[in-house]
């Protein structure tokens, strides 16, 4: 029996280090994509196959047309089959609009726009031969109504929103579905330089009292994953403790 095979980018830690646990957990041979996190990705690769489970390390840019060509590629020639994409590989910033450089916004959307964009074009050719795949985006929150010194990411995210849409239609009656899930704050290095009363003053502002967990997440990608949930198609899906209704 033919063993289905993930990729999840940005999969060496935080949330995407959840989500490749759960979809190992779900029997997938699951490829972690990382680009400045080697480390990270050897050991939970290391510790996921001393479990048991088929996990592997595949470095690539997600910014890299070219990259992300070759990171799909070596896993079909590993796997023979690519049956979930999950793009998942995000930075963030806070600065006024003023502020942002051509550099930093030149980043964000080549990780957090770009990537996915490069990355759903290198799957679907392996997909719609298949005729069958999922392909689940993570976004923000932000992306849904926009966020006062995140404009570039606002912005960035907004676009994986649009690009899920879009793309669910495309890809509809060939039998590959298009999801995306908007994470709310969740707890994970990207909150680093949030102080314990920035972090206490953020969790008064969300309806459910605390920070989300990177399980949580994961949870939310695998709802969109499971085979029988094949009808559902270009929903956005808010894990955000009632932030953003």
């Amino acid at each position: 029996m033919t063993v289905k095979t993930a990729i999840v980018t940005g999969g060496a830690r935080g949330i995407g280090a959840a989500i490749v646990k759960k979809l190992c957990g779900m029997g997938y041979s699951t490829a972690i994509v990382y680009f400045g996190s080697e480390e990270k990705a050897l050991a939970l690769s290391s510790a996921l196959i001393s479990d048991g489970f088929d996990a592997f390390p595949v470095k690539a840019d997600v910014r890299d047309p070219a990259a992300a060509d070759e990171a799909v590629n070596r896993v079909f020639r590993l796997n023979g089959r690519i049956d979930l994409l999950v793009n998942n590989a995000g930075i963030a910033g806070q600065k006024l609009l003023q502020d942002v450089t051509n550099e930093d916004w030149a980043d964000m959307i080549g990780v957090n726009l770009s990537g996915p964009f490069y990355f759903c074009r290198a799957v679907l050719p392996h997909m719609l031969r298949a005729h069958a795949g999922r392909i689940v985006n993570v976004a923000s929150m932000w992306g849904q109504v926009g966020a006062a010194m995140e404009t570039a990411y606002s912005a960035s995210k907004a676009g994986v929103i649009g690009l899920t849409k879009a793309l669910a239609k495309e890809t509809a009656l060939s039998g590959v579905t298009v999801n995306c899930v908007c994470p709310g704050a969740v707890d994970t290095d990207m909150l680093a330089g949030f102080s314990e009363e920035d972090i206490r003053a953020l969790c008064e502002e969300i309806p459910a009292g605390r920070l989300g967990s990177p399980e949580e997440i994961a949870e939310a990608v695998a709802f969109f994953a499971e085979e029988k949930n094949s009808y559902l198609t270009g929903q956005i899906l808010g894990v955000n403790g009632g932030f953003v209704v």
